[in-house]
């Protein structure tokens, strides 16, 4: 809680000079030591920090509607905070409301265009709403983003499996491989990339390298 609260504190103490501060960030929500801050006053940055960080507490507690109802409340105060736009559309996602997360997210990207993780989610939303295309296009663009990123590398698998590219995804579920060779659910589809491809051999031992990573 010091190193949190002397984080913060240094931060207030830039926020005149007009630069924007990101202090770290999670792979789902993104807690209020990861912050953007563009406020002329202290009082104001104050006060929205505070809001996304009972957010942040209320999201992973479960509260997601007292959740967006603080989020909400911290973009109203500061409109540049992406990280906030960026934890509503990933609550949003998990409450089925995947056109108000691609929303979010949206604008998330938006404000910090060289987020994959931001686009990364937002293929999720989109992928829920069978806009293959465009959650491929959004996979596609968080890979470019950060190479390493071996889930997008599997959305692009899956999408690519949803629009009839059989070599496609195996291509790219190699590529999951290399990146995380110990990834289960890749070996499955890899699986079924094959299968369709009638290569039931390499089916099989996708499968079976599946089993022996998770035989349970």
């Amino acid at each position: 809680m010091r190193k949190k609260t002397a984080i913060i504190g240094a931060l207030m103490s830039l926020i005149s000079i007009g630069q924007t501060y990101l202090i770290g960030t999670s792979v789902s929500l993104t807690s209020a030591t990861a912050l953007i801050i563009s406020f002329p006053r202290r009082a104001n940055a104050e006060t929205s920090i505070f809001y996304f960080d009972r957010a942040y507490k209320k999201a992973e507690s479960g509260d997601y509607y007292g959740a967006i109802s603080d989020y909400n409340k911290s973009i109203e105060i500061n409109p540049n905070y992406f990280l906030a736009y960026y934890n509503l559309g990933w609550i949003k996602t998990i409450l089925g409301d995947y056109y108000g997360a691609i929303s979010d997210l949206s604008k998330s990207i938006e404000i910090n265009p060289n987020d994959s993780q931001a686009y990364h989610n937002r293929g999720v939303a989109k992928e829920k709403l069978k806009d293959y295309e465009g959650a491929l296009k959004d996979f596609k663009k968080a890979s470019l983003l950060d190479p390493n990123r071996y889930l997008a590398w599997s959305g692009i698998g899956n999408m690519k499996i949803k629009l009839g590219d059989y070599y496609g995804a195996i291509s790219a579920f190699n590529r999951v491989i290399e990146l995380n060779p110990r990834y289960a659910k890749t070996y499955y589809n890899l699986g079924n990339a094959k299968n369709d491809l009638n290569d039931h051999y390499g089916a099989i031992s996708a499968y079976n390298n599946a089993i022996e990573i998770n035989p349970k």
